[in-house]
């Protein structure tokens, strides 16, 4: 008996749920092309209602293979074709594209709201946007940071001042964010020259407590202080009046002298504690008689 051929088997590769095709010229599987969000909802929308393609192409008024191609990711639809599946499906914009819509996260007094918001005539809806406004904004303003407005006096003060003498301007408007220090403080001066460094520069903005509210000055306490016409912000010791700067001698006074205390300097204003135009604009929402003085 002759030798019987042995049959080469020819096994057919598989495919699992990620592959759709094998390429019979490569002999490798094709991966399933992603089908567009909008494809699959047609399709689940569509079988959910019992619809056959070819009935939901024709309300569409599109070619009978269109819907085909859509459900297997092969083309998508214009968009000027959404609405009218969404039509034809009975489902809403949000429900095509797999979103949630967000009318379906309000509460039903919030919708109830909305429909008396439509009845409104244009009239009584104005009064209503107005109202909604100003409640808004008090509202953002009453989470906004706590600001304490005081007086940043300049640089120059009166001839002649003394204890219950007041400054020649009336400075203007400084807004801080509220801390510890700047709500101890009544006003704010500005640093003149290099003789208190390296703790106070040129050009700083220092709290001030004026006098008597802050007391006496102790050894050691950095005061406001003014000395014929000229201000100076100098540590205080019982022989004189220091700088920090090692290059200016001490200030020492004798009971002719007529050297007057301004306040006691709190701290010093860092960048981070000017309020910005945007929480300015809500204090004054809070504030507004400030405004008015």
């Amino acid at each position: 008996m002759g030798n019987k051929k042995s049959e080469k088997t020819q096994t057919t590769p598989t495919t699992d749920e990620s592959t759709a095709a094998f390429d019979m010229t490569t002999e490798e599987a094709v991966a399933k092309k992603e089908i567009h969000i909008v494809g699959q909802r047609v399709k689940y929308f569509r079988e959910k209602r019992g619809m056959e393609q070819m009935a939901l192409a024709e309300m569409l008024g599109v070619k009978s293979n269109a819907i085909s191609n859509w459900e297997h990711g092969r083309t998508r639809p214009d968009l000027n074709q959404i609405p009218k599946i969404c039509a034809a499906l009975g489902i809403g914009f949000y429900d095509l594209f797999g979103v949630d819509d967000p009318m379906r996260t309000f509460t039903a007094k919030e919708r109830a709201i909305i429909e008396d918001y439509r009845y409104l005539n244009e009239q009584n809806k104005s009064v209503f946007n107005a109202v909604l406004t100003t409640l808004t904004e008090r509202q953002r303003a009453e989470e906004c940071p706590p600001i304490t407005k005081l007086i940043k006096f300049q640089k120059q003060l009166a001839a002649g001042f003394d204890v219950s003498a007041e400054f020649d301007d009336e400075g203007e408007d400084i807004y801080l964010y509220s801390s510890e220090e700047v709500d101890s403080a009544d006003c704010v001066f500005t640093v003149s020259g290099d003789s208190m460094e390296p703790e106070y520069h040129d050009g700083d903005l220092v709290l001030v407590r004026r006098y008597p509210g802050c007391g006496k000055l102790r050894p050691g306490d950095v005061g406001a202080f003014m000395i014929g016409n000229e201000t100076y912000i100098k540590e205080y010791q019982k022989d004189g009046l220091h700088s920090y700067n090692e290059a200016y001698k001490t200030m020492h006074f004798n009971s002719d002298d007529h050297v007057i205390l301004i306040g006691k300097v709190m701290g010093l204003i860092e960048e981070e504690d000017l309020a910005t135009d945007e929480h300015i604009e809500l204090y004054r929402v809070l504030h507004p008689d400030d405004e008015e003085d």
